[in-house]
């Protein structure tokens, strides 16, 4: 099974047909990864507020924002490579993710209300639309899954990884081409090009939200352990922090064209 989450791959699949039929108290349900990911959503949301409050008063230690980027990215990959660790580690990931985006929000949107101020705008609140906008997103490509509008086929899967692995490239060359002073104008430029290389990005970042739900439902299917719930429900967080700083990105990119 293809998907161009890292923290989902086919190889967690070998073996687990041969416990099919176990007891389900044992075993991976969809029901018990939706309740697990709204548990790790809380988590998230909880520190992203403090976080946000913190910034906003000027309480955060400036080095926490990269101490919490780090410490999720870590996190991650640890959880990627031992997934049975996933119970333990998916929280602390959703907590430091919680705590990098809310005071990153909190940047983007005290940067923006400065800029709407000077040009004589009142400022609209990028952070929460973006928040409702992600929401919004998740749950309209749960619809489109779920009522099957469109199918989950390998080729379709093979194509969002290839376009997933591309992109990882291309922000990857972009962050090298900074370290030299460079930047690539795509990723951050407020340009037309630009806006339309973040519709594309949060676009295709919307269809990553598809092959998760896929891999869920496959390892439900397949009875995997019930560590599985807590590690699916981790990878689609990964996916969703992804989408929503790709729509706070579209969105200021459209702010600063006020």
């Amino acid at each position: 099974m293809a998907t161009s989450n890292p923290a989902f791959s086919s190889e967690l699949f070998k073996g687990y047909e041969q416990v099919y039929g176990a007891p389900r108290s044992t075993t991976m349900t969809v029901q018990g990864t939706v309740s697990k990911t709204f548990l790790l959503l809380a988590i998230l949301s909880a520190t992203a507020l403090w976080s946000w409050n913190a910034t906003g008063s000027g309480h955060l230690p400036p080095m926490l924002l990269g101490i919490s980027a780090i410490g999720g990215f870590v996190v991650a990959m640890i959880t990627i490579f031992k997934p049975t660790v996933a119970p333990w580690t998916a929280p602390i990931y959703a907590a430091l993710e919680g705590v990098f985006l809310g005071a990153l929000s909190q940047l983007v949107e005290m940067g923006v209300a400065a800029r709407a101020a000077r040009n004589g705008f009142a400022p609209r609140g990028i952070a929460m639309q973006a928040v409702i906008l992600t929401c919004g997103v998740m749950f309209i490509m749960l619809f489109v899954y779920q009522t099957r509008l469109i199918r989950v086929t390998e080729k379709l899967k093979a194509g969002i990884v290839m376009a997933t692995g591309a992109l990882c490239l291309f922000y990857l060359v972009a962050m090298v081409m900074q370290l030299f002073g460079a930047q690539m104008p795509l990723v951050w430029s407020s340009t037309g090009l630009g806006i339309g290389f973040s519709v594309l990005v949060v676009g295709l970042a919307a269809f990553n939200l598809l092959l998760d739900f896929d891999f869920i439902e496959q390892a439900s299917h397949y009875e995997a352990p019930k560590y599985m719930e807590w590690y699916g429900a981790f990878g689609l967080i990964v996916t969703l922090v992804w989408l929503y700083l790709e729509i706070l990105r579209l969105l200021r990119k459209l702010a600063d064209q006020r």
